[in-house]
């Protein structure tokens, strides 16, 4: 589903802060690409765990918090296996495993498999929102 179909399907909420702009930006996956100054920074990695909101810093449980253990990147292990279509859980889980079975030859196999998700558009939304629901935490109103 496009991002413009999906910002009609779902109405108000998550779309209306996204411009006409930004649903073309999102369509293409293009709007990752300033985080690419991020990495140039060393502030980020191209591959590591999606940098998250700093409000739910507190909703993580210990084996969830380990997703900081590495530096964030613009794309990971959870996004080339659902991006915007898994649960929180799963993404938290695929972000653990990355962490602990990093080496090279995962990172070039995620950034391969990041490009062919972008070619075909996979997982760019949610199927309730066009990018991600709310994390409340574990257990929490929508935890996973």
């Amino acid at each position: 589903m496009s991002s413009h179909k999906a910002a009609e399907m779902f109405g108000d909420g998550d779309s209306s802060r996204i411009t006409r702009f930004g649903h073309v930006l999102r369509q293409y996956s293009l709007d990752e690409l300033p985080e690419l100054w991020n990495v140039l920074k060393g502030e980020m990695s191209l591959v590591g765990p999606r940098p998250l909101l700093f409000e739910y810093l507190d909703r993580y449980s210990p084996e969830q918090a380990r997703r900081h253990e590495v530096r964030p990147g613009i794309t990971g292990w959870a996004q080339v296996n659902g991006r915007n279509a898994i649960s929180w859980e799963e993404r938290f889980d695929y972000d653990v495993w990355y962490i602990d079975n990093w080496r090279l030859s995962l990172d070039l196999k995620i950034l391969i498999k990041t490009l062919i998700k972008v070619v075909k558009k996979e997982g760019i939304n949610q199927r309730t929102m066009i990018t991600m629901e709310k994390f409340y935490g574990s257990g929490g109103r929508h935890g996973g």
